[in-house]
C-alpha cells in the first residue's frame, strides 16, 4: 500500500479506467498457502501488505525502513518478519495513539475478537478446537492481552493506509471493487466467535465442508475445507452476522464481488472426512431472504455466478438486479448458445478475459486451449495477427457488458508463470506480484480501445 500502489493507480487513471478490482484483503496464513479465501478474519487486513515507507511518512517509525529488492513472487512470512519489528516499536512508543484509540472504539465489535484470536493462535497453534477452554473467552492473561492489543494496532495501521490509498484512487475517478468470500476459514475468528452460525460438532470440528462438485477445473470437484453456514441459525437472527460483515466491507470498498454467488441459492456440502468433493450434496441456501437484510446495498454488489449454474441461481440474481460475470476463456466450446460467448452478453454484466482462477490468456492459449478452441476463437474474432492477449482485450471491450475487467497479467501479455491460482491445488498459489510498473504505452493502448468502444 506504499508508493508503488499509488503509481499503479496513476497508471489506471492514464488508461481512463473506472474500476480497480482486488482480491480479498484478509489476514492470510502460511498454513493455507496465504490464500485470501482462507483468511484468519474476513474483516482484518493482511499485515504483510502494510507499507513501511508509508508508515515512515506518517510518523510511525523512528528508523528508516530497509530497501528490499522487487521480485515477482511474494514471500509473506519474510515480509512480516521485517515489518513486525518496526510496528512493534511504533506500538511500544504509542505512536498516533489517540487515532488508534478512536479507530479501536469504532471497530471494537470485530477488532477485539480478532486481536484475541491472533494472540491465542500465536501462543497455542492453528487449531482453536485444541486451545485450553479457559482461554477461549474474552479475558486473557496480561502478556496475551498485550499481544492482542498489538494486533489491533496493526489493523489501525493497515486500514489507515488502505483508506488513504482508496481516497487517492477515488480522487482519480476510479472505484475499487473488493471481494467477499462466501465462507470464512474454520481457522478464523469469524468461525471461532460465531460458532452457532455454522454446522459444527460440539467440539468445534465441522460436520460438513464446503466445495463444488466435479467441474471445468477438477474431475473430483473442489473441496475448500471451510465449514458451511447453518442458515437456520442465521435466519433466527435476521442474518445480522452476515449483514454486519458485508456493511463493514462496503465501508472500505466501493463495490463488492460476492464470491460463489450460486451458494446463496443452493450450496454443495461434503461430509467431514471425505478426501474429495465427489460425495457431496446440494443443500438449500437462504435465497432472496438474506439479501433483504442489506437491500439498500444491492446496487453495490456483483455476483460471481460461474460454474454449475441452475435456473434458480439465474432467477435470484435477476430478481436482485445485480450484475453477473462472464469469462471470455470459457466461450470456446463450439456452442453458439454458450453464455460466455460475447454475442450472448447482456448489459447488466461484468465481463473478464479471465479471473484469478484462470490461467492468463497467453498461458491458456499456449498450454490449455485445444486446437478446436483456438480455431473457434480465431474464427470468431476474424483472426488475430499477433498478441492474442490484446485480441481478447479488444473483443472483451467491444461487448455489450456494462463493465469489462482485464487482469493486469493479460495487459502485459504474461504467461502461465504469472497465474494467481490453480483451483484444486493446495500449494504454489497466490504468490505472483507485479515487480514493476506497467509501461505507459499499455495505458495509452487501453485508453484508445476504451474510447473506440464507448467505455
Amino acid at each position: 500500500m506504499g508508493p508503488k500502489a499509488y503509481k499503479f493507480a496513476e497508471f489506471l487513471a492514464e488508461a481512463e479506467a473506472t474500476y480497480w478490482q482486488v482480491l480479498p484483503l484478509g489476514h492470510t496464513a502460511p498454513e493455507y498457502d496465504d490464500s485470501p479465501y482462507s483468511a484468519l478474519s474476513m474483516l482484518a487486513g493482511n499485515p504483510p501488505l502494510i507499507s513501511l515507507d508509508k508508515a515512515a511518512r506518517d510518523g510511525l517509525l523512528t528508523r528508516t525502513p530497509p530497501r528490499c529488492q522487487a521480485t515477482d513472487r511474494a514471500d509473506y512470512e519474510a515480509a512480516w518478519r521485517i515489518k513486525t519489528r518496526y510496528l512493534e516499536a511504533a506500538f511500544e512508543e504509542r505512536r498516533n495513539w489517540r487515532d488508534f484509540e478512536e479507530f479501536a472504539a469504532r471497530n471494537s465489535w470485530w477488532l477485539e475478537p480478532y486481536g484475541r484470536y491472533v494472540a491465542l493462535r500465536e501462543a497455542y497453534g492453528a487449531t482453536w478446537t485444541r486451545w485450553p477452554k479457559e482461554l477461549r473467552g474474552a479475558h486473557l492473561p496480561e502478556k496475551l492481552g498485550r499481544r492482542a492489543l498489538f494486533y489491533q494496532y496493526v489493523q489501525y495501521v493497515f486500514w489507515s493506509q488502505w483508506l488513504d490509498l482508496k481516497r487517492h484512487v477515488n480522487n482519480l475517478g476510479i472505484f475499487i471493487i473488493g471481494d467477499l468470500p462466501i465462507y470464512p476459514a474454520h481457522d478464523s475468528v469469524d468461525v471461532w466467535e460465531g460458532r452457532r452460525y455454522f454446522k459444527l460438532a460440539p467440539d468445534g470440528t465441522p460436520l460438513y465442508l464446503s466445495g463444488v462438485p466435479p467441474d471445468y477445473f477438477s474431475p473430483t470437484g473442489q473441496l475448500w475445507g471451510t465449514p458451511v453456514y447453518d442458515w437456520d441459525a442465521m435466519r433466527q437472527d435476521r442474518y445480522a452476522w452476515w449483514a454486519r460483515r458485508l456493511r463493514r466491507l462496503l465501508e472500505v470498498f466501493d463495490y463488492i464481488r460476492l464470491d460463489h454467488f450460486r451458494g446463496y441459492a443452493a450450496y454443495w456440502e461434503v461430509p467431514y472426512g471425505e478426501e474429495t468433493a465427489v460425495r457431496g450434496r446440494w443443500a438449500p441456501g437462504p435465497g432472496e431472504e438474506l439479501f433483504k437484510a442489506v437491500e439498500d446495498n444491492l446496487p453495490r454488489l456483483i455476483a460471481e455466478d460461474l460454474g454449475y449454474i441452475t435456473p434458480d441461481v439465474v432467477e435470484l440474481r435477476r430478481r436482485l438486479g445485480i450484475p453477473g460475470m462472464r469469462v471470455l476463456q470459457f466461450a470456446w466450446d463450439g456452442n453458439p448458445a454458450n453464455e460466455h460467448k460475447p454475442h450472448n452478453y447482456e448489459r447488466n454484466l461484468v465481463a473478464y478475459t479471465g479471473t484469478h482462477d484462470n490461467n492468463t490468456v497467453v498461458g491458456w492459449w499456449r498450454e490449455e486451449a485445444s486446437p478446436r478452441a483456438r480455431r473457434e476463437a480465431l474464427a470468431y474474432m476474424g483472426g488475430c495477427r499477433r498478441e492474442i492477449n490484446w485480441c481478447f482485450i479488444r473483443l472483451l471491450l467491444s461487448t455489450a457488458a456494462d463493465v469489462a475487467i482485464v487482469p493486469i497479467q493479460d495487459v502485459l501479455g504474461l504467461g502461465a508463470e504469472a497465474r494467481i491460482n490453480k483451483p484444486a491445488t493446495p500449494r504454489g498459489n497466490w504468490k505472483w506480484r507485479l515487480p514493476s510498473q506497467p509501461p505507459p504505452a499499455h495505458a495509452r493502448r487501453l485508453r484508445r480501445l476504451a474510447k473506440l468502444y464507448g467505455r
